[in-house]
């Protein structure tokens, strides 16, 4: 244990009042600070393309994310042990020390008003990492790559295996 400082001590060895001479519990706490100015918090560009990518599928009308190249070599790394989805596919997050911009990728289901899904991409894409993050989004770009027709097949599909 530490000694407690010396003014912190009863002014009078009798005294109840503990000592309190009109300067504030400041002077109590330890570090003598916020916990804020205390160190650094850095996120990295992967975090960021992570939350994006979950925010930008939770909207509808929003069919895949990533370019046909990008979505087929995902269906195949889906395939193998190990590899997992991919949430950060079609996602792309530059980030600094308090702002970050991001570049999305999306494929939209045919039938839906692509500026209405883009719009509600930004704002969901935006509100999930200011608040996950508490960086400032200064820009959300977002390229329709494709329109997802109701009788195409999805590009996983075309990777399965042909003999069962």
């Amino acid at each position: 244990m530490t000694e407690t400082p010396q003014r912190n001590r009863p002014d009078h060895p009798g005294s109840a009042s503990g000592g309190d001479d009109g300067r504030g519990s400041s002077l109590s706490k330890r570090g003598g600070g916020a916990p804020v100015g205390r160190g650094r918090t850095t996120i990295a560009d992967g975090v960021v393309e992570k939350i994006a990518g979950m925010a930008a599928r939770d909207v509808m009308g929003v069919h895949a994310m990533g370019s046909g190249i990008s979505r087929t070599f995902g269906a195949v790394r889906d395939r193998v042990p190990g590899g997992g989805k991919s949430v950060t596919r079609g996602v792309k997050a530059e980030v600094g020390e308090s702002q970050a911009a991001l570049d999305l990728e999306i494929v939209v289901e045919y039938g839906v008003a692509i500026s209405d899904v883009a719009g509600e991409v930004r704002e969901n894409v935006i509100a999930a990492v200011e608040r996950m993050t508490g960086l400032e989004v200064v820009e959300v770009n977002i390229a329709v790559s494709d329109v997802k027709l109701p009788d195409e097949d999805d590009d996983e599909d075309e990777s399965e295996s042909r003999v069962q």
